[in-house]
């Protein structure tokens, strides 16, 4: 494996996207690199529905969010990134990895990890993905229902963190 490799990982809000990506870079002494809106609305001292609002209506937000991310993974040397355009805007990625879950398995890890009745984070994480996809096409023309270029397409449905880690470091021991 190279010692300077890039790995990105995207997938929707609930795939497991922070968790792996950490995970990963753990696994491979990598920088570990995901600046999201959750962390943007915490420098902020906002809450993360209200910076969602925000960006609705102004794509400075994102622009801020990928800029900053992009940033921080050409640094230099190797790093994982995570964000929900990860695959997309660092093109030069030795490895790039979606994530993906069911409507249903997502809405029950945000409960789990964030709180509240399970119909309302399930419908707030149905608008998130919908408001998400139709910015990224508005801004970036980016449609991320459209991960077919990915090298590892990865269902964490029914996989535990540790599968789905070790999935992505066999990838990129094969990258020279």
């Amino acid at each position: 494996m190279k010692n300077d490799i890039k790995i990105a990982i995207s997938g929707r809000s609930g795939c497991g996207n922070t968790t792996i990506s950490k995970m990963t870079s753990d696994a491979l002494n990598l920088r570990f690199v995901n600046f999201t809106f959750r962390a943007l609305a915490q420098e902020r001292g906002l809450d993360l529905k209200k910076v969602m609002e925000l960006a609705a209506e102004d794509e400075s937000w994102d622009r801020e969010i990928d800029t900053r991310q992009m940033a921080l993974a050409r640094q230099g040397g190797g790093c994982v990134i995570g964000s929900r355009l990860a695959i997309w805007m660092l093109k030069e990625a030795d490895v790039k990895v979606y994530l993906y879950a069911s409507a249903e398995t997502r809405a029950r890890r945000i409960l789990k990890r964030e709180g509240g009745q399970f119909d309302e984070v399930f419908a707030f994480t149905e608008e998130r993905d919908r408001q998400d996809h139709l910015r990224y096409l508005k801004i970036y023309n980016i449609d991320t229902r459209d991960y077919s270029f990915a090298d590892l397409i990865i269902d964490t449905g029914n996989l535990t963190p540790e599968e789905i880690t070790d999935l992505i470091v066999k990838k990129a021991q094969t990258v020279v």
